[in-house]
């Protein structure tokens, strides 16, 4: 069992920066291809980004790329997001996600294991 835990959502102004972070308790993450998903209100979950096992691919949904960045820690301790120029249709919940899997995925249904989400405000 990995028990993932998102930190650093808040509220903050359209254009400005955010940087989330998602570690396992008690697990390292280099095990896993990792993902970062959100959910607004009234919507279904959908993709934002995705990194393979060994950080070296990565995918975007169309509507965050060239703003958000996904990465990995040295230590592989960690995954990060990286966004930039936020704007208000950002706000949601993110959630990271974990699959036993080299490869990364724009499927919610292929990863195992989810954080309980962070809440990202974006304000006009």
């Amino acid at each position: 069992q990995v028990q993932l835990v998102e930190s650093g959502g808040g509220l903050v102004q359209a254009g400005g920066s955010l940087r989330l972070s998602c570690a396992a308790s008690g697990r390292t993450l280099s095990s896993f291809a990792m993902g970062w998903f959100r959910q607004a209100p009234g919507q279904e979950r959908e993709f934002v980004a995705t990194i393979s096992r060994n950080g070296e691919n990565s995918e975007y949904a169309d509507s965050v790329k060239g703003r958000f960045t996904i990465s990995r820690g040295n230590a592989g301790d960690t995954v990060y997001l990286q966004m930039n120029s936020l704007n208000v249709e950002d706000t949601a919940v993110y959630y990271c996600a974990a699959r036993p899997s080299s490869s990364g995925s724009r499927l919610p249904t292929s990863f195992v294991f989810w954080g309980p989400g962070t809440q990202v405000t974006v304000s006009s």
